[in-house]
């Protein structure tokens, strides 16, 4: 009987980890007779797809050197992480894989050392590689990963003012109030300067910036102070008798809207009065209308440090031949549905800014309407690299869409996941699929209802249609593909992580 038991447990161990163990397994296979591109990838935290100047959702938001990159660019338009979260999403982009693949699924769950980061392949193509920021992910250190000739990090969020960064395993203190992404981009010019010039090169910039608690660098601190502040349609749907009121902002018009009020989540409403939520955001540290301000003067640097970056490339004669993608690893509510931050399923959470420049390649102005996935990133570099994207990348490459070649059977549906964490329990586990048109989510572990959206009347996700008789066929289809894209792709169990802390949220705190 006990070697049965044994024998029963060795078994369920081997479904669970063979899986991710051969999902992280790759192999190098050249293309023969592809230039390799250089390549700079520049990645943000928490920049919401929207909140660009080109956009015009902001009014008087400036933002140059991201309009710059558009205007002589792509962008992408409807551009998803498959996982709102700064530690899942990062490693998605590094490995292609989807995070109950990799299975990193929170912010302290530790990267498997059998996981192969796609720089590892472009070290082995020729490539000279340099890593210089966030991390993140693998138990929050700052050690050096595989696949970078050069490694600048910091154990976890890390700080804006005075960082202490780890250099090539090596601790350097800065002072002097010097600013987060003003060293990130001063190391990241410095190692281009005396790189090998015989040898292609890849880069890639993971700012901390715009991650809360926001601190802008000095030169911006003041100038969106008198900014007009927008109220989301949704950001009052669930307000209650004693909630907080916001009179310096302005309103959104809803008149063309349909609110179906009845069937808003009960842990939605919950979360308005949460350290995620406009009534108690941050557990009463700051306000919303600070909070927005913070967050536009705080965006700024990245702006500028952009910009820095490609007036070097210019300067080198490398700005024609050289890919420039930025992007941010997860979107940012502002006040929708009552909510700040991330994680949930909507859409101001799981889209985010994608936008790329190479005039080789890239017509200025291309705008591209296909979704595109974080898990996209690593199979499009290495194609420009001369790579073929290995077996076991679940993402794929977008270089041709950037080129107006739009294959038939580009994916129709994005699917989304995010597991839910002990430091913030207030949102439950959520499970998604997205169509051009709609939107389903299940909410996984909790009694509540689900939700299910159509895009094209209701932008905003404010009339659930979960109830509606019309549309139970649609919604048993999406359901359908939804488990079915979990079964596939081995997503058919929940990666659970060990669990050593105490509650931190304001009304269990301190309990186990």
């Amino acid at each position: 009987m006990r070697y049965s038991i044994i024998r029963l447990s060795f078994l369920c161990f081997y479904l669970l980890i063979i899986p991710v163990f051969l999902m992280a397994q790759g192999k190098f296979n050249p293309v023969s007779k592809v230039k390799p591109r250089n390549i700079i990838f520049i990645l943000s935290d928490d920049h919401r797809y929207d909140f660009m100047g080109f956009t015009g959702k902001v009014p008087g938001l400036k933002t140059p050197n991201l309009d710059r990159i558009a205007n002589e660019g792509a962008h992408f338009q409807n551009a998803f992480v498959s996982t709102a979260l700064c530690s899942p999403s990062r490693a998605s982009i590094l490995t292609g894989l989807y995070a109950h693949s990799h299975t990193v699924v929170d912010n302290q769950a530790p990267a498997p050392k059998t996981l192969v980061y796609f720089p590892q392949y472009l070290q082995k193509a020729g490539y000279q590689t340099s890593f210089f920021g966030k991390w993140h992910m693998g138990g929050g250190d700052a050690q050096p990963r595989p696949g970078f000739n050069r490694w600048v990090s910091f154990p976890g969020q890390g700080v804006y003012y005075n960082p202490k960064l780890n250099i090539d395993g090596k601790t350097v203190s800065y002072t002097d109030s010097a600013y987060i992404t003003d060293v990130l981009t001063d190391l990241t010019i410095d190692w281009l300067k005396k790189r090998d010039k015989n040898k292609p090169f890849f880069v890639y910039l993971s700012h901390k910036a715009v991650h809360a608690e926001f601190s802008a660098a000095r030169k911006d601190k003041g100038i969106y102070r008198d900014i007009q502040i927008q109220y989301p349609v949704s950001m009052f749907s669930t307000a209650r008798a004693g909630s907080k009121k916001f009179t310096r902002g302005q309103q959104a018009d809803s008149s063309a809207y349909t609110f179906n009020y009845k069937d808003i989540p009960q842990w939605v409403r919950a979360q308005r009065n949460s350290w995620h939520g406009v009534d108690f955001m941050y557990h009463g540290q700051t306000d919303f209308d600070r909070f927005y301000i913070d967050y536009l003067e705080t965006l700024m640097g990245i702006d500028h440090n952009v910009g820095r970056v490609l007036d070097y490339l210019k300067e080198s004669g490398l700005d024609k031949e050289t890919l420039v993608i930025y992007m941010g690893d997860n979107g940012f509510s502002f006040g929708e549905h009552g909510l700040i931050d991330k994680r949930h399923a909507y859409e101001e959470s799981m889209r985010v800014p994608l936008i790329a420049r190479l005039p080789d390649l890239i017509k200025p102005g291309t705008r591209i309407k296909e979704m595109v996935l974080n898990v996209d990133i690593a199979p499009s570099i290495l194609e420009l690299a001369g790579v073929r994207k290995p077996e076991n990348m679940q993402g794929r490459s977008f270089i041709p869409l950037l080129n107006g070649n739009v294959s038939s059977d580009w994916r129709k549906e994005v699917f989304y996941e995010y597991y839910w964490e002990n430091s913030f329990p207030q949102t439950p586990t959520q499970f998604a699929v997205r169509t051009d048109r709609y939107k389903f989510i299940r909410s996984q572990g909790v009694w509540d209802i689900d939700q299910l959206y159509d895009l094209q009347k209701d932008p905003y996700e404010l009339n659930n249609l979960i109830r509606k008789s019309e549309y139970q066929l649609l919604a048993a289809e999406l359901n359908k593909k939804l488990w079915e894209w979990l079964d596939k792709t081995n997503g058919l169990y929940i990666p659970l992580k060990p669990i050593n802390e105490k509650k931190g949220d304001h009304i269990y705190k301190d309990t186990w």
